[in-house]
């Protein structure tokens, strides 16, 4: 897709934390022309630029930022990547809707179940609608910093917007892709947009919750024989629920998750990151949501339910404490 005025198109970073820090940093290293809309962050950003420290591409820096405050100030946008967390996509849909140029390309870098149909109702009908499927190890380490230990692959599935023919919808997801592989990062379209998401629930499941629950990252609870058996518990139940819902995940894809999550570095999760600074747990997207689709076709997910009951007991008393 060019832009309006018929050149490369611009693309906007609605949430700039670690995702859209990563990838937006990525993509403008690669030439493309990146805004970022900011708000506590701004002052930082601009004084200081985006700073990604990559164990796999080095130190990244971005430096001048197109940083904007409002999205009033911002260029009208041909893409639009949406990086904040679920819990805010209702209040940023007004926002998408003033940022996005006519028949833009609105993607969800975010983990869960639903949040495409959440949203898809607060968006204008002329946009297109994607889920993007990060693979990658990133956080948040201070306004306008971002540590990327891992990975970084990216694949893109359309959702929904005025694109109907399954090769109209095909062609924008590729569109999205080759964007990404410029900037060295593997990115493919996806045939099967809600199979992905609940393939990568297989892994979010049971890393997420468990790293807010026992206060540990990926190396310890793989060390520990009772954590990993938990861990195996929690995937196949997920796997369950998906064929339950009609999406066969691949044999044995849990021993393969296992498998690469050794070889990860200590990795603390979003959710991690979200409940130490006291923040809104993702616990619709990445459990609720899931838990209402299996017990709907037939399955019940105990564990699921469980690890979700606890993590919201915890949600709970944080907002108390923080009140």
């Amino acid at each position: 897709m060019t832009s309006s005025s018929g050149a490369a198109p611009r693309i906007g970073i609605i949430g700039t934390g670690a995702i859209g820090g990563f990838y937006g940093v990525m993509l403008a290293r690669a030439g493309l022309d990146v805004h970022f809309l900011l708000r506590s962050e701004y002052a930082a950003v601009r004084a200081q630029g985006l700073h990604v420290d990559s164990a796999v591409f080095g130190q990244l820096d971005l430096q001048p930022v197109q940083a904007y405050q409002s999205v009033a100030e911002m260029p009208p946008c041909d893409w639009l990547l949406v990086g904040a967390k679920t819990s805010s996509n209702a209040a940023l849909a007004p926002l998408i809707n003033q940022a996005a140029a006519p028949g833009a390309r609105v993607v969800l870098l975010q983990n869960g179940l639903g949040v495409e149909d959440e949203l898809r109702p607060l968006l204008d009908d002329s946009l297109h609608l994607l889920g993007g499927l990060c693979v990658t190890c990133v956080h948040r380490a201070a306004p306008g910093k971002v540590v990327h230990q891992s990975q970084g692959m990216i694949n893109l599935g359309y959702h929904s917007g005025p694109a109907q023919e399954t090769a109209a919808q095909q062609a924008i997801a590729g569109e999205g892709a080759e964007l990404f592989r410029r900037t060295g990062l593997e990115s493919a379209a996806l045939d099967n947009l809600s199979q992905a998401r609940w393939q990568k629930l297989v892994w979010n499941v049971p890393y997420n919750g468990l790293s807010v629950l026992l206060n540990a990252d990926t190396s310890a609870l793989m060390a520990s024989q009772d954590a990993r058996a938990l861990i195996r518990e929690l995937m196949l139940e997920v796997i369950a629920a998906a064929a339950a819902c009609g999406y066969a995940l691949p044999d044995a894809y849990e021993e393969r998750l296992l498998k690469i999550t050794d070889r990860m570095p200590d990795y603390l999760p979003s959710m991690y990151h979200d409940f130490a600074g006291q923040r809104p747990m993702e616990l619709q997207a990445i459990y609720a949501a899931p838990i209402a689709a299996a017990q709907a076709a037939g399955c019940a997910v105990p564990r699921m339910q469980m690890l979700l009951q606890a993590l919201g007991f915890l949600q709970q008393r944080n907002a108390q404490r923080s009140a």
